[in-house]
């Protein structure tokens, strides 16, 4: 399947710094795989977080293994956990998932230290890492399960997210409004586990090449002084 390329060019100041949109090339959709049962369901309790005072945040921005590879090179950011949110079925497996009939949406939730890296940091590096513009779907992998959505864990999280928002369509900064969904946490059912750390043990197969790797590139650039020194992939622009 031939790559349907969309290059654009655009800026603004919002939230912590300066915002650059820059597009990326969508590829071919992501690969079906074998069904599995999940890795288990859990509803993460905020009060079981470590005495380091970490905090919990859950997005949604098309195929899990893309997001997840973009935020877990962040400094500050302890985990990232692929899974399921925002729908009704109970303890779902991904083949339940790819039917799109479940509700729920392919997410991951960070666990990171707010005296390194901020939720407005993480939430500029989601608007980066896919387009939020187009409805359940994400390039060439569509569905329900593939659409743009914020989970968040309290009050502030959700004053960010849609302030954030409203500031990008109110700028232009991209061609048609933000259909980004920003709805509470329920349950975060956890992913089965060859879907954890997917982009790391993968980078051979096509898609990631063709559709995760551009996305990591591109963090790296935009957000070189923000990555964890330690990673050995964090090598800027390469």
């Amino acid at each position: 399947m031939r790559c349907n390329r969309i290059f654009h060019s655009l800026s603004i100041a919002v939230l912590t710094g300066t915002l650059v949109c820059t597009g990326f090339p969508h590829s071919e959709g992501k690969p079906p795989e074998s069904p599995a049962s999940p890795k288990g369901a859990s509803s993460v309790n905020e009060n079981n977080l470590d005495s380091k005072k970490l905090k919990l945040a859950t997005f949604g921005g098309g195929c899990f293994w893309c997001t997840e590879a973009v935020l877990e090179m962040f400094d500050g950011v302890e985990d990232v956990v692929s899974g399921y949110a925002g729908g009704f079925l109970p303890n779902p497996s991904y083949r339940d998932i790819c039917s799109g009939l479940t509700g729920h949406a392919e997410v991951v939730q960070v666990t990171y230290d707010p005296d390194k890296v901020s939720y407005p940091q993480l939430l500029e590096a989601f608007w980066q890492s896919h387009d939020p513009t187009t409805l359940n779907r994400q390039g060439d992998d569509v569905g329900p399960q593939y659409r743009s959505i914020i989970l968040y864990h309290d009050e502030e999280q959700k004053r960010i997210a849609e302030e954030a928002i409203q500031k990008l369509n109110a700028a232009k900064i991209f061609r048609t409004p933000i259909v980004t969904e920003v709805v509470p946490l329920t349950t975060f059912y956890v992913a089965e586990e060859k879907h954890q750390d997917f982009y790391r043990g993968n980078k051979g197969m096509r898609y990631c090449r063709a559709v995760i790797e551009p996305k990591v590139k591109k963090i790296r650039k935009l957000f070189a002084e923000q990555l964890r020194s330690t990673d050995p992939d964090n090598v800027s622009g390469k």
